[in-house]
């Protein structure tokens, strides 16, 4: 990400921003156009009063005074007209912009590894995705374009300014450098307010977002005033740093004011005096010169506004184009695209860690069978959620080899990977949509009557179909409208329609009602059936028929064996594990 601070504007990053608007070079024609006729106009307006005061006014010809006056009425449509076009096609230029960069955002996010999302605050990427890229819209709309057509209508002022008087021109260009130095010096306490005010914006942004989701926590341990005082002290913050922008505005446009009425007064004072003396300088021309200086100053206080808005613009920019700039996809140069598999899994000499230096997993050797049930148990942070997380290269082992079918997962397209394995985890995520939606994820080639069969094999379609609406039934955010076991029904669902040759339980049942967990062990064994199964489970009670039971300790396999076997070792870890769980209640082993 490029830094902007300490800089007044970035064009290197103005020119990744204006690439975005190479297919709609049409249109920016079109905005040029009408910025050229708006200067034009603009011009003519003085000009025409100027000859309507010194040609129909002073000789009392009629005449002459409304065919003048009727000409800057005319001009004065005309402006309005190209600034109504202008306004228009440059709003929509930047709104379209925006919708090509937060397609692309978006896009470029959803292929991001886990890694990523572990380290980043969820509130900051909502920010970058909704808030700041509509900010960039407003370079477009309120920033850029003004500007230039602000600046081309200087410029030809300025020019027909030195045509009609020097001596005037002369007195507004002298005071036009204190003007121009003081809109320097704003633009620049400006962009690093506006850096100060977009970093507090991401703050209060996640901290809401985190509050809000988890508002449970926060009550159960009566923690509203702790939390409203860090929302408070973070709110200041906030509010310190668009005060900051509001002191530099206060300062700037008064003193901006004061040198447009000294600059009217000066013209006054000399024109006057000369009008006086000679013809030269008319009162038609001192009335021109007067409202030139003003069409002249008027828009360099409004570019130092307009800055303000394109500033901003360009801060979001550097945001945003940060994350797009962000490497953090899963290397996919795969070619091997799986049909077909019979799902056999291999783990050889694997090492893994989260954070460089501390290995979760060390070494890890197991072999699965195509087909085969295999649980996995151990205390928490031995690794087992870990080597779900590898098998579907949601994150890149460090060294090792993982293979299904004796193919290494990396010659795998990642696509074609995720396809043939389906999770199911302990905390179910369920999107604020219908129950249909959540199941088959609005893949179109799972049909309603293909849930509805799917969910009678497994035993919840009555539980469904009781709900209002049936499969059509919103279970809102995070599917707070649920309990947690009737979420999980839904997860295994979405993963049995999937059809999946692989089938991942992580903690699936430890969560649940004893009701719940009659009918999720009813699809356990519906949906493993014939396919390879890996069971992650605190619960010892439901992996007692798997096939093989693999047990870890701090990243490594430390026994491996079914059920009766590693009953039979002495003070085997397993053991350790099913007494603890089951000696209490005297459960047959």
């Amino acid at each position: 990400m490029a830094s902007s601070k300490g800089n007044a504007f970035d064009f290197g990053l103005f020119k990744k921003l204006l690439s975005y608007t190479s297919p709609y070079k049409m249109r920016m024609y079109f905005v040029a156009i009408s910025a050229i006729l708006i200067s034009i106009c603009a011009v003519l307006r003085p000009v025409f009063i100027e000859y309507a005061m010194d040609e129909g006014m002073q000789p009392k010809n009629m005449d002459t005074l409304i065919y003048f006056i009727g000409l800057s009425f005319l001009v004065l449509i005309g402006e309005s007209l190209f600034q109504l076009l202008f306004i228009y096609f440059a709003n929509w230029l930047g709104q379209q912009v925006v919708l090509d960069i937060r397609t692309r955002l978006f896009k470029h996010m959803i292929y991001f590894k886990m890694q990523y999302y572990d380290k980043s605050a969820v509130g900051r990427l909502v920010t970058r995705a909704v808030n700041d890229i509509e900010t960039i819209a407003s370079i477009f709309s309120q920033g850029l374009f003004m500007i230039i057509s602000d600046l081309l209508k200087m410029l030809v002022i300025a020019g027909v300014m030195l045509y009609k008087s020097w001596q005037l021109s002369l007195i507004v260009f002298v005071i036009l450098p204190f003007i121009l130095y003081a809109t320097r010096v704003f633009q620049k306490k400006m962009k690093v307010a506006f850096e100060e005010v977009r970093t507090q914006v991401a703050n209060l942004n996640s901290f809401v977002q985190e509050r809000v989701t988890g508002m449970k926590i926060v009550q159960v341990f009566s923690r509203e005033e702790i939390e409203q005082d860090k929302f408070n002290e973070i709110n200041k913050k906030h509010m310190a740093a668009w005060n900051k922008t509001v002191w530099y505005n206060s300062i700037f446009f008064p003193i901006a004011e004061v040198v447009t009425s000294i600059t009217i007064g000066l013209l006054v004072w000399y024109g006057g005096l000369r009008a006086v003396e000679s013809d030269v300088i008319t009162i038609g021309l001192i009335t021109a010169f007067i409202q030139f200086s003003q069409m002249l100053f008027t828009p360099l206080r409004q570019i130092a506004d307009k800055f303000n808005t394109l500033q901003m613009g360009m801060v979001a920019a550097n945001r945003v184009f940060g994350i797009l700039e962000t490497d953090a996809r899963i290397d996919d140069e795969g070619t091997h695209v799986l049909n077909n598999i019979k799902g056999a899994l291999s783990f050889e000499n694997v090492r893994f860690s989260y954070v460089e230096d501390e290995e979760v997993l060390r070494g890890i050797n197991l072999e699965v069978k195509a087909g085969e049930t295999v649980a996995i148990v151990g205390s928490t942070g031995a690794g087992k959620s870990t080597i779900i997380n590898l098998l579907g290269r949601f994150y890149e082992i460090d060294s090792g080899v993982i293979k299904i079918d004796g193919i290494d997962i990396k010659d795998v397209e990642v696509a074609s990977l995720r396809s043939e394995i389906a999770v199911v985890l302990q905390d179910v995520f369920l999107f604020a949509d219908s129950i249909l939606n959540n199941i088959t994820l609005n893949n179109p080639d799972i049909t309603e009557a293909n849930v509805i069969a799917a969910a009678k094999a497994i035993g919840v379609d009555s539980f469904i179909s009781s709900l209002p609406n049936g499969y059509h039934y919103n279970v809102k955010e995070r599917g707070a409208m649920l309990s947690s076991g009737q979420r999980q029904l839904i997860a295994f669902l979405r993963a049995y329609v999937s059809n999946p040759s692989i089938l991942v339980l992580d903690e699936a049942t430890s969560s649940v009602d004893s009701n719940s967990e009659h009918l999720i062990q009813k699809a356990i064994n519906k949906i493993t059936k014939g396919r390879t199964s890996i069971v992650i489970a605190h619960r010892l009670a439901t992996i007692k028929k798997a096939d093989k039971i693999i047990v870890m300790e701090k990243g490594q396999v430390v026994e491996m064996g079914s059920h009766k076997e590693l009953l039979e070792v002495e003070n085997g870890h397993y053991r350790n594990l099913y007494e603890v769980q089951f000696t209490a209640s005297k459960q047959p082993v």
